[in-house]
């Protein structure tokens, strides 16, 4: 009799795995549905900047979320189960990768150390003004019981930032500068996001003193200078294959491969090697949008262009679109043990410490980065009405927010903890709130501090003296010249580096990319060649 036992067992198993399977294919479909009908909104908003397709993706995954709701009698909004591990290993890496590839690299390089600035030492000096607020304001509000390194993980999950609505309000050309700034900040912002919160998963103490403060300082440069690192030579090998063996004579089809496929290994190389995959994908995308584009075919760099930029418009949309639905999660409400008014508290407190944290960040650097420019011209120089516009882009939280927040606080998407879900739930309202609500003010606060009569004030001026004409063939040190001559070269150049180092350090890459790296990975074969 046992044979027919197991028979029936297996039998049972499979109608009830099939029928489990029928069940994923009926939410899948649904869920590409409403995708396609967001693309659709999207289009008929085009004209309407102050509604943004993220803004767009929320309020219909909460209407989709809401009709759910109603048909599975209060038991769930959702088509599909977040799974952090989905997002992080599918759905980031084409947002990031893409924003590395279409960066405007010209802008991006040239404003690459208060990009840097506002992007990294930003990071760290909102962490710890939302990590050192929330663990002195929550317990005050009755929400206590996490930990140290809890507190540190909230500081990164709310200082990671969304600049989407902002930047579809500026025009690039008006305003180079502040585009480029707010552009830049917002991609190493949230690479540095994940990698300082990767690094303050590693704490187990206690307390937090000045030894658990240096390890994770050194923990975060370990982490970054290394991401780094692998994401360079992950673009040059890439460029240095397509350069060297021609792929475009047989196949165009080879040369986009190549460059997907080896952005996705240097991710999951380095998610292997525990490092920051999202830094890593991010410099590949730079590099080989720098070098590996021009040593591909016409048709090839049409289509990576377009291609990429699909990718990551679905995949945002994805994210958005389950944010609105994941905002009316019955279960994680009802897990959560603390009063309305509390909750209330709990999300002002969260808010104000971000804004605090980018009060903090924004104005000082902005001080600093005009100082270091101080002989750049007023093109380089951020104005007092740009800060604001930094500031304003900086206090709008999106997908990555959402994704540290279930990586550190659910298992695949489910958490039973009321803390936990309380954490879950605050990092849902305070992404819905700042989106939709900024999001809508944004085009009248920019429209007002940015008149259309003088956005365009801080556009490059080629009589301006922070922008000489460079000599690319002048090398900084030549062995065909005396002794003396390249001496009186030497400090020339060192008195130029005290005077304006931010753009003399510029203006040594450049001569030394033209001279050693060009010839070797590819690229246009002159800098008057559009770089794209």
């Amino acid at each position: 009799m046992e044979p027919i036992h197991n028979s029936t067992f297996y039998s049972v198993a499979a109608a009830t795995n099939l029928e489990s399977t029928h069940s994923d294919v009926i939410s899948i479909t649904l869920f590409i549905a409403v995708l396609c009908l967001c693309l659709v909104v999207g289009h008929l908003l085009e004209t309407y900047r102050w509604l943004n397709e993220s803004i767009a993706a929320i309020l219909i995954g909460s209407l989709v979320g809401t009709i759910i709701l109603c048909t599975t009698k209060w038991k769930s909004s959702k088509l599909l189960r977040f799974n952090e591990e989905l997002f992080f290993i599918y759905l980031l890496p084409p947002i990031i990768f893409n924003a590395g590839f279409q960066v405007k690299k010209k802008q991006f390089f040239h404003n690459f150390f208060p990009i840097m600035l506002f992007g990294v030492a930003g990071v760290l000096i909102s962490t710890s003004i939302v990590a050192a607020g929330s663990w002195w304001l929550f317990p005050k509000l009755g929400f206590d019981g996490l930990s140290i390194g809890e507190h540190l993980s909230i500081g990164t999950i709310f200082s990671s930032t969304d600049t989407v609505c902002t930047l579809q309000v500026l025009n690039q050309e008006e305003t180079p500068l502040l585009y480029s700034l707010v552009f830049g900040e917002g991609v190493v912002n949230d690479a540095t996001s994940v990698v300082l919160f990767n690094a303050v998963q590693n704490i187990s103490a206690d307390t937090l003193n000045g030894k658990t403060a240096l390890k994770i300082f050194l923990d975060f440069l370990y982490l970054f200078s290394t991401s780094t690192i692998l994401g360079i030579a992950a673009g040059l090998v890439t460029a240095f294959i397509l350069r060297g063996l021609s792929f475009g004579r047989h196949s165009s089809v080879r040369e986009i491969a190549l460059m997907v496929l080896v952005a996705y290994l240097s991710y999951m190389l380095a998610e292997l090697f525990e490092l920051s995959g999202i830094l890593t994908v991010f410099f590949a995308g730079v590099l080989m949008s720098h070098y590996s584009w021009h040593n591909v075919t016409e048709s090839s760099r049409i289509t990576t262009r377009y291609a990429f930029a699909t990718l990551s418009y679905i995949a945002e949309t994805f994210i958005f679109l389950y944010v609105g639905m994941d905002a009316l999660d019955y279960e994680k409400w009802k897990t959560s043990t603390l009063s309305f008014w509390t909750k209330m508290g709990l999300y002002g407190i969260v808010m104000f410490l971000i804004a605090i944290g980018r009060v903090a960040l924004v104005f000082p650097l902005s001080i600093i980065s005009n100082y270091l420019h101080k002989s750049g011209g007023e093109s380089t120089k951020i104005s007092g009405h740009h800060q604001m516009v930094i500031w304003w882009a900086g206090l709008m939280r999106g997908a990555v927010s959402v994704a540290l927040a279930f990586k550190q606080f659910t298992h695949s998407g489910v958490t039973w903890d009321p803390n936990n879900a309380t954490m879950i739930t605050t990092t849902i309202v305070i992404v819905l709130f700042s989106t939709v609500v900024f999001g809508f003010l944004t085009k009248p606060l920019v429209d007002h501090l940015l008149p259309a009569s003088s956005s365009n004030t801080n556009t490059r001026n080629p009589r301006d003296p922070g922008s000489p004409k460079e000599d690319m063939t002048l090398p900084l040190l030549s062995f065909d010249e005396s002794a003396s001559e390249n001496m009186s070269r030497a400090k020339e150049n060192m008195s130029m580096l005290m005077d304006r180092p931010v753009y003399t350090i510029h203006s040594y890459w450049r001569r030394f990319d033209h001279a050693y790296m060009r010839p070797i990975f590819g690229g246009p074969s002159s800098d008057d060649l559009p770089m794209v």
